[in-house]
């Protein structure tokens, strides 16, 4: 396994260049390589802020747009993002020039997991968030985990460590892992922990269908060492029938009578959330935690489990947890004004829509929740959830809907229907409203909110800046 994994990868490298360097992971990526003593340099089709700053400020070079010309210095390694496809002009040149190349995971695998155990987060929602929770209760416990996870942290950041400590927390992501890797990226990494957080079927531009989705998490989860521990929800009937095909050690967590982990009593207080929990029925602590919502304490509770499996002290995850601020984009206040909270949250598939709001709801109590929502990604883009959709907002006491962008690229009998949607929660008894633009939408919400609302803008792209503009107006 460990040859296939880096049979791209020369064993002397010290020049390494990143296709399509702009991104999320591969930024982090690029970063924490830059730390590691490699001369880093990079291409991309968008180069704008945040990352382009962000790169710019560690001395990375990038090239705006795709070129052979970008790999004239003839890298030693070639790292290739997943949204690069074999047409690129760069990877005919790689090719041409026989350069080496491996995929992000491959890259990440090589350079900053070997010899380190692996704490992978997988599962269809709250990934990022457990992620980058568990990665902070860890460097509160002293052990400088190495980490990359899909959100930049509020208490630090950024999105990575390199860590010298022994282990290292990834965001294990089903998504296809590169062009002439078309499995997952978890499938690249060997867990000493895991967890599994939900399985739904998502990203419908990459699985035929939702057995496609389950094949690849029962892929994950069978080939996991037998002294390895796989932490799973034990509300989600596919959960837990993977851990019964697991060869390793697992444990559930959840609600359920049965399971070792389990919550307890929960009390909202404004700012905290205060919860109680129990390991094999017998008290094992009493927590606080800024995080909102009923999934947050889920995945908060997996956390935990992993923790506690790690010999971290109970009064070091408390710790942890009181102190964590959070990741950037989930359930992220980006200000308030005239009395109107707005929130900015990466929310888009239908089960974290629905979450999202009744999570928002029930902690701002009395408040106007407002939901703005912008259908981006592959799958919210396409009609797979068009049904499913107009059950998430049930929550939400105004909903403003936009066009989805880029739909072009989409079938025609496979597009999402916003003004569909619409009708259909009208029918719902919900007060909905359908947008061709960002720009009509905030003319209407600075026309009509009122002190005390809470804006909750869901997308998982930029959406046109809409947060500073609304802040800007209202």
């Amino acid at each position: 396994m460990e040859d296939m994994r880096n049979n791209y990868i020369p064993e002397s490298v010290k020049n390494i260049h990143l296709v399509a360097i702009c991104g999320t992971a591969m930024a982090a990526l690029a970063g924490m390589l830059k730390e590691a003593g490699f001369e880093i340099t990079g291409s991309d089709q968008y180069v704008y802020p945040p990352m382009s700053t962000f790169l710019s400020g560690l001395g990375i070079k990038i090239d705006e747009g795709f070129s052979p010309e970008n790999l004239s210095c003839r890298p030693d390694l070639v790292i290739v993002g997943n949204a690069v496809s074999k047409d690129n002009p760069e990877i005919a040149h790689m090719f041409e020039e026989e350069l080496p190349y491996c995929s992000l995971p491959q890259a990440l695998n090589k350079y900053f997991m070997s010899g380190k155990g692996a704490l992978v987060v997988t599962g269809t929602h709250g990934k990022t968030t457990t992620a980058a929770l568990l990665s902070w209760i860890l460097a509160t416990a002293g052990l400088n985990p190495g980490f990359m996870v899909g959100g930049i942290l509020q208490n630090l950041g950024r999105n990575y460590n390199v860590g010298n400590g022994a282990y290292f927390v990834v965001e294990g992501d089903e998504y296809d892992t590169a062009f002439f890797d078309k499995g997952p990226k978890f499938l690249h990494y060997t867990p000493s922990r895991a967890i599994v957080t939900s399985i739904e079927f998502d990203h419908a531009d990459i699985y035929r269908d939702f057995s496609h989705v389950k094949k690849s998490f029962s892929d994950f989860v069978t080939a996991m060492p037998p002294e390895a521990l796989l932490v799973g929800y034990d509300g989600d009937a596919v959960v837990k029938d993977m851990l019964g095909r697991a060869s390793c050690w697992t444990v559930l967590y959840g609600f359920e009578e049965r399971s070792p982990w389990r919550l307890g009593n929960v009390r909202v207080e404004p700012p905290w959330s205060h919860f109680e929990v129990t390991k094999r029925g017998r008290p094992f602590g009493s927590f606080k935690t800024s995080l909102i919502g009923r999934h947050n304490l889920m995945n908060i509770l997996a956390v935990i489990a992993v923790s506690d499996d790690l010999r971290i002290p109970v009064e070091i995850i408390s710790q942890g947890l009181e102190t964590f601020t959070g990741v950037k984009r989930r359930q992220e206040i980006r200000g308030k004004k005239a009395g109107v909270i707005v929130m900015d949250d990466f929310a888009h598939h239908p089960t974290e829509v629905r979450e999202t709001i009744s999570a928002v709801d029930s902690f701002y109590s009395g408040n106007r929740v407002i939901a703005v929502f912008e259908p981006r990604t592959n799958s919210s883009r396409r009609n797979v959830f068009q049904d499913r959709y107009a059950e998430a907002f049930d929550m939400a006491d105004l909903v403003c809907i936009r066009k989805p962008p880029l739909l072009e690229k989409i079938p025609v009998d496979e597009r999402f229907s916003s003004e569909k949607l619409v009708e259909a929660l009208k029918k719902r008894g919900k007060k909905a409203y359908y947008f061709d633009d960002t720009e009509a939408i905030i003319d209407y919400l600075i026309s009509n909110v009122r002190p005390g609302d809470v804006l909750l803008v869901m997308s998982n792209g930029g959406f046109d800046n809409i947060h500073e503009r609304l802040l800007e107006g209202l």
